[in-house]
């Protein structure tokens, strides 16, 4: 497998997310790039949110809030897509072609989550 992979995979890890008994993650190197680029958007969002948080404080109209909160959600679904593609042409990829078709299930279960 590739350099993308839990280096040394504790017994039990079903291969998706943390090893249920010892708490390991998969590890997942990332672009600098990306990792800027996500970064900037999740710090953007946090700053989003802390206007609403102080929207709500001050009794704002709650159409503002709302347009607001529409704008948070609009934000972390492009996170999700920058995301998405950076494992679909990478971890994805690397499975496949390491003969891993368990993969595809894994990615069916996330597109799931997004639909």
């Amino acid at each position: 497998m590739g350099d993308r992979d839990l280096a040394a995979t504790p017994a039990g890890t079903d291969g998706a997310g943390a090893c249920p008994r010892c708490g390991a993650y998969k590890h997942t190197p990332r672009s600098p790039e990306l990792k800027r680029d996500v970064t900037r958007r999740i710090n953007r969002v946090v700053g989003q949110l802390g206007g609403i948080r102080a929207m709500v404080e001050e009794d704002r109209y709650c159409g503002d809030v709302l347009t607001q909160l529409a704008a948070v959600e609009s934000a972390v679904k492009a996170i999700s897509r920058v995301v998405m593609r950076d494992h679909l042409e990478t971890c994805v990829v690397e499975r496949v072609r390491a003969g891993d078709a368990e993969v595809v299930d894994e990615v069916m279960d996330l597109f799931k989550k997004f639909m």
